[in-house]
This record gives structure tokens, C-alpha cells and sequence, in this order.
């Protein structure tokens, strides 16, 4: 057997392990496993890779020794509530990525000559300059979208959707370039003249990341962190054409599909098309878009609260980004433990785009090992509302709100939500009286069957649980 037919069997074994484990990441008991074999697999990917290229491995040892260190004070400084932004640097970075191996491979042509480039890698030309300027567009639009959608969940950018007149005309015009530019640099042979042009695209790519995020608002982040996840297993796609290598495309692919799915699943999860998710300025204007509400919202003490609960059967948590910043979901827990040892029944209401990136209130519950089972589907938990004494709505906004089902001038009218207004008995927990990361008002606070319990939810869940233990 040649070393090439070595080469490729190793990686056909390392996308086994790859699509095994992406199958073993859909359920909570296997999904750390799953993690570990996609892990297995990358590994084997990289160590085949610099064997068989007999390669100087000393900027590849430097560049693992410090990216091995940022990651690692990654892990340890930080914190739940900051994932949502890591992700999205990590999959600004992984865009970077690629955009610099398709920049290193054209500066290879550059010093070749494409007709000599052409015959050493047996490869049309034509293909090779399509699939370098697609690794560098789609990587560039990856790396600034990243940042840009890093600086707003951060909270360094406004949350709020940024539109301006011309702006969609402005972002055709954007796109319209990148093509010409693209078409132009493939079918060119000049390299001077190819070399202008791959910088042009260059900038051109970046800066529509940058507007492409900009109209997006904080309400639809969930979406656009998992379609920024798919473009950049694209480009990794992109980089593997570029430089031959067929475990990178297998992987970009895998990354590409599952961040695409996932994107449509949320999108479906809100009632709205990917287009109008992008392209709609959603949280560009404050406001329910209905009538105001001149009602004043119930305030209610965690003793009063306790009362409810000690007498309540049925309980059903549905937590938001606020559970999140409180870092409340061990003691959330603890309460819910508690609950069902006074004979009530308590679960976990999860909406798909609750929080600030996909699978948010998940990872933060399994984190506190809350029993999967525990954690139920909107289409689940709806029905059961009517019959639920007490719902407790942790730091959620957007995915409670009424006005999604009863305000047809409200943006978010027609998204399904978790219907916490049809329990018999509402708890609000929250910091304050303003509005959610989206920017709209939420009705459910001022309707009759609505208390507000103030304050940072952690300590309110803590008064609550030293409440039951009291009794």
C-alpha cells in the first residue's frame, strides 16, 4: 500500500470518528463522549497531516504552545455567561483561519507562475483561483461578522439592530463588487493584476461582515452566532479544496450542514425566514409595536412568593438569559430538588432561541446537572400551562411574550412561545423593569396573573430555598 492510499485511509477513519461523535453530541448522556471521539478524530487528521508533508515544525510547536495557552486561560477566566461571545471569537478566528491559508496558497502562485502552479498540482487553474477567493470571501465575511456579533453580545456595541437609509442598496452594491472581483481574479492570468485584486476582495470581504451583522438585532444573535458557525465550515471546505486536503473538506462540510440545520431549526423556532432574520433591521426601534400598556407591573416579596410555592403541585422553570448572569442555575436546581420533595412536580420549559446563542439554557442546566427528561420542549410544556399553579420566568424576555400571539403590529407577532401567561400563577424575576435584549416590551409583566420579584435572581432563588429548607 502507498503512503497516499495510508494517508487517505487515515482520514476516511478520521471522519468516521467525526460524524460519530456529531451523532453522539444529540443526546446529553453521550455528548461529552461524542465530544472526545470528534476530538480522537481531529487529532489523528493533524498528526497523519504533518508526517506525511515533512514540514519545519517550529512555528507550528510555537504556534500550538501559544494557542494552547490562550486556551487555557480561556477555560479558567471565562465564565458561563461570557460563552455566547467566545463563540462567537471562536468562529470569527476559525474564518481568519482560512482566509489566511487560501492568502498563503496564492502567494505560493505568486512566486510559481500559475502555468506552473497549474502543472506541479495537476490541477485547473480556473478551480484553483475560484476556490482561493472563495476561502478568502467566505473567511473574511466569517472573521468580521464574528467580531461585530462578539462586540454586541459583550455588550461593547449596542445590542440594537444599527439601520440607516441605502443601507440594504449599499449592501448589494457590496455584494455585486465581491462578485466582479471574483469573476475577474479567476479568469485572470496576470498575477499583478490577480494580486490587486485578491487585496480588493480582501477588504471588500471584511466589510461586508461588518454589514452584514450591523442589522441584526440582539434579539436574533441565537441565529446568526449558528449561521456565522456554518460559514465557517464552509470556509474550512473552501481551505481544504485550496490546499488538497480531503479530511478539511469532509470537516468544513460537517461543520457547514449541522450550523445550516441548526440555523433553519431556529429560524422555524421564531417563525421567520433566515432573509427576514438578516435582512429585516429586527430591534432597530423600541417598543412593542402595539398599543402601550399603562399598567403598572405587580411587585411581590420572596416570602409572599413562598406561600405560593409551598402550596403549588406543579412548577415550571423557564429560564433566560438572566439565569445566565445571575450564574442561577445550581441554585434554580436546588429549588426545583426541594419542590418535588414537598410533593410538587417541577420542570424545565426550554425555548430553542432562549439566551444568546444556540443551546444556551441547555449547556448552562446540564452544567448543574439538572436530569435531562426534566427539560421539556415548547411543544411539550404548552399544553400543560392551563394546568401549571406556577410558572417562574427567570430572566426570559422575548420567548414569554404575548404579544407574539395577541399583537399583530408587535415585531415578534406569530413566533411561538412559551406560554408561562396561561399558568395559573406567574413569578418574574428580574433585575429591574427594563426591557429585554431585543429592545421590546413584554405584556406579560403588567397581566393580572403576573407577580414581579425584583432583584439579582441567584439571591432571590437562594431566599426562596432557605424559605423551603425553614419549613
Amino acid at each position: 500500500m502507498e503512503a497516499n492510499d495510508l494517508i487517505n485511509l487515515a482520514y476516511v477513519v478520521a471522519a468516521t470518528l467525526f460524524v460519530f461523535g456529531i451523532k453522539m453530541l444529540g443526546s446529553a448522556d453521550t455528548a461529552r463522549r461524542g465530544n472526545l471521539v470528534s476530538g480522537l478524530g481531529m487529532l489523528l487528521a493533524v498528526v497523519v497531516t504533518l508526517l506525511a508533508d515533512g514540514l519545519d515544525y517550529t512555528w507550528i510547536i510555537g504556534g500550538l504552545i501559544v494557542g494552547s495557552a490562550i486556551g487555557l486561560v480561556a477555560a479558567r477566566m471565562v465564565k458561563m455567561t461570557a460563552m455566547p461571545e467566545l463563540v462567537a471569537l471562536f468562529n470569527g478566528f476559525g474564518g481568519l483561519a482560512s482566509l489566511l491559508v487560501a492568502w498563503a496558497e496564492f502567494e505560493k502562485i505568486r512566486g510559481m507562475g500559475w502555468a506552473v502552479y497549474e502543472m506541479e498540482m495537476q490541477s485547473n487553474a480556473k478551480f484553483s483561483g475560484f476556490v482561493i477567493y472563495a476561502a478568502m470571501l467566505i473567511g473574511g465575511v466569517t472573521f468580521t461578522g464574528s467580531l461585530f456579533a462578539y462586540g454586541k453580545l459583550s455588550g461593547k456595541l449596542s445590542g440594537s439592530a444599527i439601520v440607516f437609509g441605502g443601507q440594504k442598496a449599499l449592501n448589494i452594491l457590496l455584494l455585486i463588487a465581491i462578485l466582479a472581483v471574483g469573476v475577474v481574479f479567476t479568469w485572470s492570468s496576470d498575477l499583478e493584476l490577480t494580486y490587486k485584486l485578491f487585496l480588493s476582495g480582501v477588504g471588500l470581504a471584511l466589510l461586508f461582515g461588518i454589514m452584514g451583522v450591523m442589522p441584526i438585532g440582539g434579539g436574533d444573535m441565537p441565529v446568526v452566532i449558528s449561521l456565522l458557525n456554518s460559514l465557517s465550515g464552509v470556509a474550512a471546505s473552501a481551505a481544504g479544496f485550496v490546499i488538497y486536503n480531503n479530511v478539511l473538506i469532509v470537516a468544513g462540510c460537517l461543520v457547514g450542514a449541522s450550523g445550516l440545520i441548526l440555523t433553519v431549526i431556529m429560524c422555524k423556532a421564531m417563525n421567520r425566514s433566515l432573509g427576514n432574520v438578516l435582512f429585516s433591521g429586527f430591534g432597530a426601534a423600541s417598543g412593542g409595536g402595539g398599543d402601550d400598556d399603562d399598567r403598572e407591573p405587580k411587585a411581590l416579596s420572596v416570602e409572599d412568593a413562598f406561600y405560593v410555592l409551598e402550596a403549588a403541585s406543579s412548577v415550571v422553570f423557564i429560564p433566560g438569559y438572566g439565569m445566565a448572569v445571575a450564574q442561577a442555575q445550581h441554585v434554580v436546581k436546588e429549588l426545583a430538588e426541594l419542590l418535588e420533595e414537598n410533593g410538587c412536580e417541577a420542570n424545565f420549559a426550554i425555548h430553542p432561541v432562549a439566551g444568546r446563542m444556540p443551546g444556551h439554557m441547555n449547556v448552562l442546566l446540564a452544567e448543574a446537572d439538572v436530569e435531562y427528561e426534566k427539560l421539556l420542549e415548547m411543544d411539550t410544556v404548552n399544553p400543560m400551562m392551563p394546568t401549571v399553579d406556577v410558572a417562574i420566568v427567570i430572566g426570559a424576555n422575548d420567548v414569554v411574550n404575548p404579544a407574539a400571539a395577541d399583537d399583530p403590529q408587535s415585531p415578534i407577532y406569530g413566533m411561538p412561545i412559551i406560554e408561562a401567561h396561561k399558568a395559573k400563577t406567574v413569578f418574574v424575576l428580574k433585575r429591574g423593569q427594563g426591557k429585554g435584549f431585543s429592545g421590546l416590551v413584554n405584556k406579560l409583566f403588567v397581566m393580572e396573573n403576573t407577580c414581579m420579584i425584583y432583584g439579582d435572581a441567584k439571591a432571590t432563588i437562594s431566599s426562596l430555598v432557605n424559605e423551603l429548607k425553614g419549613s
